[in-house]
């Protein structure tokens, strides 16, 4: 049996965290989708591209289907509100495609790994926000899925529709629309505001400059923060192709603000739920799919947003006890809100631990952290947010390394070789 520990550890001797910007890429973008499937230790993996999120009642039952019959029966929701189909047979690629393209979720087969959108997920429901953002996903999809130019994306690009709330304007996309109140969108890069009829276009505008500015340059450059022009290029750039396509735009004050994902619960016209690690079973899948009147909406904090427009107070009662009881989260206290995961072992080869069954035995030992804890089996930390967190690493000898860099202050780390004492290590480093 390991004996636990705590022991201070220098900065130096973590494996180092992922820069914004690496230097250069030695390969071309890699990324798994629907029909590029990815091999794992727990047999294939497909990522299945959902803008903003949206699934239709019919396109939830076909997903629910294709996990039971050719994978290993979960949904495993992604940090852009995609899905990923993991435990795939081999040689089933053809079969899936079909039943995927027959529930419309392929649109373009040529653009299926570029469809990256994430969108304010409470948009149009509970009456914050500056406007309902459903027509921008819609125009935008569509526009992405019709230019040649944009199938040189990489699978890691993102786009961001806010609303103005601020929600996934911080989620660090590559091209983000924001509304603002005086009718019109902010877009970055770019940095101007647009009128709101031609956000989307304007989106689209700004991720065909940086594919152009990227090919003068030899190295794989997937996300535009790692695009290697001085300051203010890439903006100029995009304002020059905006005004060639005929869309106005001007100058104007950066809109401020932000705002966390959806509280678990009722909130304004919708049910809120979380979903642990996101990793969701046939059986809570089916729970969703049935309190929903319309569609699902999928958000990149592993949740899941179901609309009740027209639903009365007994049956939304009703309903979020049905969630509930299905083990999905309803509570916003809860400590799950506050934790993530990479899928760790046996799933994947690299790991150095099942990180996820160490997230579960040590919940209630940690509690609810002042800060979110992201768990990873190697310092690949594959998934880990952008934001402020606490780093979980673990290591080759076994155990875990826990660093924190709170802002403004320097990074601070401590050793867990137990599991068990994570509570008594995440002390050591957070005051």
């Amino acid at each position: 049996m390991i004996v636990g520990m705590l022991t201070a550890m220098p900065t130096a001797a973590l494996p180092p965290t992922p820069q914004a910007t690496p230097a250069t890429r030695e390969r071309g973008d890699a990324c798994p989708g629907a029909l590029r499937l990815h091999a794992a230790d727990d047999g294939a993996l497909a990522r299945v591209r959902l803008p903003g999120g949206v699934l239709t009642l019919g396109q939830a039952a076909a997903l629910g289907r294709v996990a039971r019959r050719l994978g290993d029966g979960d949904l495993h929701l992604t940090s852009r509100g995609n899905v990923q189909l993991r435990g795939l047979a081999a040689g089933c690629g053809g079969e899936l495609a079909e039943a995927l393209d027959a529930a419309g979720l392929l649109p373009s087969r040529e653009h299926e790994r570029v469809r990256n959108i994430v969108a304010s997920p409470l948009s149009g429901l509970d009456g914050e926000g500056v406007r309902d953002v459903r027509p921008w996903l819609t125009a935008l999809d569509a526009a992405l899925c019709g230019s040649d130019a944009a199938r040189g994306l990489s699978g890691r690009f993102l786009f961001a529709l806010d609303d103005g709330r601020g929600d996934v304007a911080g989620l660090g996309a590559d091209v983000t629309v924001r509304a603002i109140r005086d009718g019109a969108a902010w877009l970055t890069p770019g940095s101007v505001r647009v009128a709101v009829d031609d956000a989307p276009l304007a989106a689209l505008v700004a991720a065909e400059t940086f594919l152009q500015a990227a090919r003068s340059h030899t190295a794989h450059t997937w996300r535009v923060s790692e695009l290697p022009l001085p300051e203010g290029e890439l903006d100029r750039l995009i304002r020059d192709r905006l005004t060639a396509a005929g869309i106005a735009h001007d100058e104007g004050p950066e809109p401020v603000g932000s705002a966390d994902g959806p509280a678990p619960g009722v909130v304004g016209e919708a049910l809120s739920a979380h979903v642990p690690l996101g990793r969701l079973s046939a059986l809570q899948w089916e729970a969703l799919t049935m309190v929903a009147d319309t569609e699902l909406r999928l958000t990149p904090w592993r949740g899941v947003v179901v609309p009740t427009v027209a639903a009365t107070a007994a049956r939304v009662s009703e309903s979020l006890e049905r969630l509930r009881a299905a083990g999905l989260v309803t509570d916003p206290a809860s400590p799950w809100l506050r934790v993530g995961a990479c899928i760790g072992r046996p799933g994947c080869a690299k790991a150095h631990a099942d990180v996820r069954a160490d997230v579960a035995r040590t919940l209630e030992a940690t509690g609810r952290p002042a800060l979110p804890l992201y768990w990873s089996g190697c310092a690949r930390r594959c998934g880990h947010p952008s934001g402020e967190h606490v780093d979980v690493l673990a290591t080759p000898e076994g155990g875990y390394r826990l660093s924190v860099a709170p802002a403004g202050g320097e990074t601070r780390t401590a050793s867990a070789a137990d599991p068990s004492r994570m509570g008594a290590a995440l002390a050591a480093i957070i005051s």
